[in-house]
């Protein structure tokens, strides 16, 4: 019971330090708002044209679509932290073994932070985005509380699918000496295959077969498709399954990954 107790005021500690430290720098705040509401009228603006010369795009019509995008930009923070760049740093930096030394599991820690940064941006996120999409846009939001929260369920399920991928992902700085290029391919594919560019099913069937296969749907398209009612909440149990799986899976990868790679630390400073 101490030892529950004590891993329970350890992570409302993490949680704690994660949320003062997104809203202590404002600046950065306030531009990334910035940024976000100028690259969300750029997609809506282009949607529109898009749309001007046809009824629908691969089934959808443009309330559809211009619903799933915004509400794609308003879960776009899931996909943006890997840990690509803070493994690499560590192991520079030589403080890789400090970090392992800490009396709390270490992927668990960094688990719980990693869903404070995203929850508190998705929440930032929602109030503005949400904002410029109910006043300006006119585009309606869902009203139903179950289908929030099925999307809510979802997107944490997707929010710890990534995060297992990340964390594989990430395994790779112990073997290489600069990281910056892994994570620009990261970024890449993940803006391609998680849905946060466009709707899935607007790719070419080659790609969306290739998305099937990959785990970043489960992060993006999946929980907007829910909260955009492009999928019907009757289809959730057989979601739910198929998120549940891909968790499973790529838990015991992250878990195998890290404790082979961390046996192959070479510090490149510190």
């Amino acid at each position: 019971m101490d030892k529950l107790y004590y891993r329970l005021r350890t992570y409302r500690s993490v949680v704690g330090m994660n949320i003062k430290e997104i809203l202590a720098y404002n600046f950065w705040f306030w531009s990334q708002v910035g940024a976000h509401v100028l690259l969300t009228i750029a997609y809506i603006s282009f949607w529109k044209a898009l749309y001007s010369e046809r009824d629908s795009i691969a089934g959808l019509d443009m309330q559809q679509t211009l619903t799933y995008i915004i509400l794609a930009r308003i879960v776009m923070p899931l996909v943006q932290w890997g840990y690509t760049q803070e493994f690499g740093f560590w192991i520079r930096e030589g403080t890789i073994s400090s970090e392992l030394l800490r009396p709390v599991d270490f992927q668990e820690r960094i688990y719980i932070g990693h869903l404070t940064r995203t929850f508190v941006s998705l929440a930032q996120q929602l109030i503005v985005v949400g904002s410029l999409a109910l006043f300006v846009f006119k585009i309606s939001l869902p009203t139903d509380p179950l289908v929030w929260l099925s999307f809510l369920i979802s997107l944490l399920l997707g929010c710890s699918i990534l995060f297992c991928f990340d964390w594989i992902f990430g395994c790779i700085a112990f073997y290489s000496t600069e990281v910056w290029g892994l994570q620009v391919v990261r970024g890449s594919v993940l803006l391609l295959f998680s849905g946060v560019l466009l709707p899935l099913t607007m790719l070419p069937t080659q790609l969306q077969t290739i998305a099937k296969w990959l785990p970043f749907a489960q992060s993006v398209s999946i929980p907007v498709s829910i909260l955009s009612g492009m999928t019907p909440l009757s289809n959730l149990g057989s979601i739910w399954l198929q998120q549940l799986a891909w968790l499973s899976v790529m838990f015991i990868l992250s878990r195998l990954m890290f404790n082979f790679s961390v046996r192959k630390i070479t510090v490149q400073g510190g």
